[in-house]
């Protein structure tokens, strides 16, 4: 359900986090943004970047965020914002404490809170060791150097054992091929009619 509305240009997914409806989009010119009125929590948002609806502005005009509350419309910098959205499917992701490596759990796209800088690869956070986002991850030193001891423990652990269980069984091999070839003609001769 989740890709096939994703492919649909008739529908698309509610970008508040806690409702996720399935909201029908009106018919208009490829790549124009519709105005969508999501008919669970009534936000009204564009159909191209999930931000609340903008009628005369472009997407991606600079302007403070837009974030939706209960209350109306709260205004706020990016740099003040404690809720932006998922840089692939746009749903709004709050971040109150922890890391600044975030999971969206509508895509699982992995990403800098900070930059909004892809992160599905990088195992290792070298993202964190350079740059604007340089010591930004919200870990300690210590942890982060955890964090890596134990994937490249891991990536060695998977690594001896494959050197270890690959020569035990290239010498079993001809033992269970040759079990597999007795069980077989131990069948064949079950249902020969020639030797009964």
């Amino acid at each position: 359900m989740l890709k096939e509305v994703h492919l649909d240009p008739y529908r698309t997914w509610c970008p508040v986090a806690d409702c996720q409806t399935v909201c029908p989009i009106a018919s208009s010119e490829p790549g124009q943004p519709v105005l969508v009125e999501c008919p669970s929590c009534h936000l009204k948002f564009c159909s191209c970047c999930k931000d609340a609806w903008h009628a005369e502005v472009s997407c991606r005009d600079s302007q403070p965020s837009v974030l939706p509350t209960e209350h109306g419309t709260l205004f706020m910098t990016e740099a003040e914002a404690p809720i932006k959205q998922c840089p692939v499917c746009r749903v709004y992701i709050e971040r109150n404490e922890g890391c600044a490596q975030m999971m969206c759990k509508n895509c699982k796209h992995t990403f800098c809170w900070y930059c909004l800088q892809n992160l599905d690869n990088d195992i290792f956070l070298r993202h964190y060791d350079k740059g604007p986002c340089r010591n930004k991850l919200g870990h300690s030193r210590a942890s982060v150097m955890w964090n890596r001891t134990q994937v490249v423990g891991i990536l060695v652990g998977l690594g001896i054992i494959a050197l270890v269980t690959s020569p035990l069984l290239l010498l079993a091999s001809p033992c269970i091929i040759c079990c597999v070839c007795k069980s077989c003609r131990g069948k064949k001769k079950k249902h020969d009619p020639s030797t009964t």
